[in-house]
């Protein structure tokens, strides 16, 4: 096969998946067959996972105990408890999450007989406790309790972050965005991970390389971009003249575009609506008009499309959610389609060490330090 030589591995095969399809012609997006759309509306974020995870859509009965097993493995261990209350409380939330999930792993490692199906479940479950038990002990001193009533992720997260119990609205709304960021094939934390695994290292350090790949600003950092523009206009007009100014200024537009679609991101039109349909019951649809206006300027000047990001980031404030808290939501959904090729990788181990081109000098006789300039 021809070695593809490009930048940042783009267009180039780097594996074969049965996990998703992203951006095939004839197929979409999808995950283990099943469509984002079909998933998004029918289904729910446990029923993704449980399908990334164990290859199959849960029956009602394996989705039942499934959920309740999830929120059986909420509460978190004293000693990790205890370090996030020594993390600052400035910390970008990110960081916390990187350190709570490799400490983790310290106090119920891989090797203590945890099978990769429960160790997957288990950070799924308790990722929203770790950001959230930091956060309020940061913020208020309180040292909350990480289990609660509330049967889904999406609802577990919200009744955290807000001390009550969401609507069905908001909970739901939050639920279809895990599902959207749950799985996209071999995007950069998902190949990350799937590097780290194919080391024959543990679970948590996969995930944990995932998590720290996930916070630059051009993978999951993205949707914390994109609210800071939003947020930054007081209407559309004053939007419009801006972002014009930023194109002619040659700024980069977060929130649009996509390394992997070429007309439309599946999810965005999806996430779009839920702005729409929660800003209108929040009655303030300010964000959203702003959001659309300047989605209309970049498709006008640039035929560029909104991604998952850009519209997400409306929603998630339409949530009360802070802007902050946007990329760690990103890795409780994400979590999923990690385990899933982590799970993948391991099955069909071969190392992954791919081969660079040399752009360096030829080789160059020794210099003693006394004759070097």
């Amino acid at each position: 096969m021809a070695v593809k030589k490009t930048g940042g591995l783009a267009e180039v095969i780097a594996g074969l998946t049965a996990v998703s399809t992203v951006g095939k012609e004839g197929k979409g997006l999808t995950y283990r067959g099943y469509s984002i759309h079909d998933l998004a509306e029918f289904g729910t974020f446990e029923e993704t996972a449980y399908l990334l995870i164990y290859g199959k859509l849960p029956s009602e009965t394996e989705l039942r105990q499934y959920k309740i097993r999830l929120a059986g493995l909420r509460r978190l261990p004293e000693g990790v408890r205890g370090l996030l209350e020594l993390l600052p409380g400035d910390a970008h939330p990110m960081d916390v999450l990187r350190t709570g999930m490799s400490a983790l792993a310290s106090f119920e490692p891989e090797t203590a007989g945890r099978s990769q199906f429960e160790i997957a479940d288990r950070l799924i479950a308790c990722c929203a406790s770790v950001i959230m038990y930091w956060h309020h002990y940061h913020t208020s001193g309180s040292r909350i309790e990480t289990v609660t009533d509330n049967g889904s992720v999406a609802g577990h997260f919200l009744q955290l972050l807000h001390g009550h119990k969401p609507s069905e609205l908001q909970e739901r709304a939050l639920d279809a965005s895990l599902i959207l960021y749950a799985e996209h094939e071999y995007n950069a934390s998902t190949f990350a991970s799937r590097v780290t695994a194919s080391t024959l290292s543990d679970f948590y350090s996969a995930v944990v390389t995932g998590i720290g790949t996930l916070r630059g600003p051009l993978h999951g950092g993205a949707n914390e971009a994109a609210m800071e523009l939003i947020g930054s206009f007081g209407d559309p007009d004053e939007a419009e003249a801006a972002v014009l100014q930023m194109l002619a200024d040659k700024k980069l537009i977060m929130g649009f575009g996509h390394r992997v679609y070429s007309v439309s991101d599946p999810r965005s039109d999806i996430i779009k609506g839920w702005s729409k349909t929660l800003s209108e019951k929040n009655g303030g649809m300010t964000l959203y008009q702003i959001s659309e206006r300047i989605e209309q300027v970049m498709q006008r000047e640039k035929k560029l499309f909104p991604n998952l990001d850009f519209y997400s980031a409306s929603a998630y404030r339409m949530l009360g959610i802070p802007t902050v808290f946007f990329t760690p939501i990103f890795v409780i959904s994400r979590l999923s389609g990690w385990s899933a090729h982590i799970i993948e990788q391991r099955a069909g181990n071969r190392i992954i060490r791919p081969s660079a081109e040399y752009t360096g000098p030829e080789p160059l006789p020794w210099e003693p330090i006394s004759s070097r300039s």
